[in-house]
């Protein structure tokens, strides 16, 4: 029985245990499928949501662009509408103004009827008034318009005539006017420095001693340096500074600069002073070059030859009644540029012209002839134009101008050097060159204060209104101007202004 319990009691066990794990696994599947019924009903339920939103969405859209499109349409009847009228009002006045033109052909061509029965009466009292006049003068129609004719060319003749002498009298009228116009525009447009110089420059030095080192033993070293230099060195009372004196500005620069190195250099003796006027000759030559170069760059001239540019280049240290001949040349390129592109001439030519005017005086010759010459022979050589070559040997009416760009170059010139400030005078001489212009005036009865003004290039003058009137002011401008060109001489022209003053003086009582 007991064995009966053992068999038996595992066999129970083991079908309990196999019938609780199907009753577990059975209840874990009507779980999982439950969970699941429910996801779908709850995943069936959102979808049923999103369509309904979808579908409300999507009806909103279709509104919305429905009554858009409505809107649209409506626009574009109105506007189909609006230019449906505009095209029936065109239209309507198409026609009226068919209408009218209609109507203004039927009256044209009842005027073009009634014209062409005038021109055929007009025609037949043509000729018979032809034939009339045929029979009145004695001519054919043919003759007579032969007269006609000639009298007609005779009048046209005369009245081209008459314009011609007009216009030749204004011509000349004008011709003065337009030149002095030219000049003067040339002169404002003009805008240089002017320096001036002479021909004595001093040395100063650092104490008086120092005139005894320059003199040196004997006076070998200042016989040495005037040797070398070719200068007069002046060594006088005057306090720490000597004086060198010499017409050609060149030696006397040289001179200046080797004195002035040899002062600061403390050693002043013959071999020194050779050996430091030599170095200062040949920076002096090269500067000369230098100028030369620097000039033509300025006024954009090229292809000049080496010994012109040199001839150039010395210019810079020469100059003419004070004023620098290099820069004075320059001014002249300058002007004479201007004058020729104001009356059409070749403004290269004229330029070039005028910058190698006086190219002859910085030439290094011997030769007898003067500097226009000397310029024209070393243009000609260097192979310049006629036209150049012709204007520098002409700017002094040496020799006939045969170009237009020769007049300009003379005219340039004149303007360069008689401006005010360009050349150089005495105080002296200025002074009582005013003096005399004031006395002159003074001479006239009625004449009561003079002034000259303007460098003296004008005379105010006042006068007495009592003794003076409006036409005696005229003649008496005239008689002091008269006066002062027959005892005279100036550069240019004096102005003469008279003043008269009428006062009316009445006193309240």
């Amino acid at each position: 029985m007991a064995n009966v319990y053992i068999v038996t009691l595992p066999l129970v066990g083991i079908f309990l245990g196999w019938t609780i794990r199907w009753l577990y696994a059975r209840y874990q599947l009507s779980s999982s499928e439950q969970k699941s019924l429910r996801l779908k009903q709850d995943a069936v339920k959102d979808a049923e949501q999103e369509k309904k939103s979808i579908l409300l969405d999507a009806q909103n859209q279709i509104m919305k662009e429905r009554r858009q499109l409505e809107r649209e349409n409506r626009d574009r009847r109105n506007e189909v509408q609006k230019y449906e009228r505009r095209v029936q009002q065109k239209e309507d006045n198409l026609d009226k103004k068919s209408a009218t033109l209609e109507k203004k052909m039927f009256s044209i061509s009842d005027i073009e009827k009634s014209l062409e029965k005038r021109e055929e009466t007009v025609a037949d009292e043509e000729i018979r008034w032809q034939a009339e006049l045929e029979k009145i003068s004695g001519l054919t129609t043919d003759e007579a318009k032969k007269l006609i004719i000639q009298s007609l060319e005779n009048e046209a003749k005369h009245d081209a005539q008459a314009l011609v002498n007009k216009i030749e009298q204004e011509a000349n009228l004008t011709a003065d006017k337009r030149a002095r116009d030219i000049i003067i525009t040339t002169i404002q447009r003009l805008a240089t420095d002017v320096s001036t110089e002479i021909t004595v420059t001093s040395v100063s030095l650092p104490n008086d001693e120092m005139k005894g080192r320059i003199i040196g033993r004997e006076g070998r070293n200042i016989r040495t340096l005037e040797t070398l230099t070719g200068v007069d060195i002046i060594i006088d009372d005057t306090p720490e500074a000597v004086v060198i004196s010499c017409f050609d500005p060149i030696r006397k620069v040289i001179a200046k600069i080797a004195l002035e190195r040899l002062i600061a250099d403390g050693r002043i003796h013959p071999a020194r002073i050779e050996e430091v006027v030599q170095k200062v000759t040949k920076e002096i030559s090269q500067t000369i070059y230098e100028e030369g170069e620097k000039v033509l760059f300025d006024l954009g001239i090229h292809n000049i030859r080496p010994e012109g540019i040199r001839a150039l280049g010395r210019l810079h240290f020469r100059t003419s009644y004070g004023q620098n001949v290099l820069s004075h040349s320059k001014e002249v390129a300058v002007i004479a540029g201007m004058i020729s592109a104001e009356v059409g001439a070749d403004r290269e030519i004229a330029k070039r012209g005028a910058l190698l005017h006086d190219i002859g005086k910085g030439l290094e010759t011997d030769g007898d002839g003067n500097h226009a010459e000397l310029g024209a022979e070393l243009c000609k050589r260097m192979g310049e134009d006629s036209r150049i070559v012709n204007a520098v040997g002409a700017h002094h009416n040496d020799i006939e101008i045969t170009s237009i760009e020769g007049i300009i170059v003379q005219v340039a010139d004149a303007i360069s050097a008689a401006r005010p400030g360009a050349r150089r005078e005495t105080l002296d001489n200025y002074i009582k060159r005013l003096e005399n212009l004031e006395k002159i005036a003074m001479s006239f009865d009625g004449v009561e204060k003079v002034f000259a003004i303007q460098a003296g290039r004008e005379l105010r003058i006042m006068v007495n209104n009592d003794k003076i009137d409006d036409q005696k002011s005229q003649l008496l401008a005239k008689d002091i101007a008269k006066k002062i060109e027959s005892e005279l001489k100036y550069p240019g022209r004096i102005r003469v202004t008279i003043i008269r003053e009428t006062r009316a003086v009445e006193y309240a009582r």
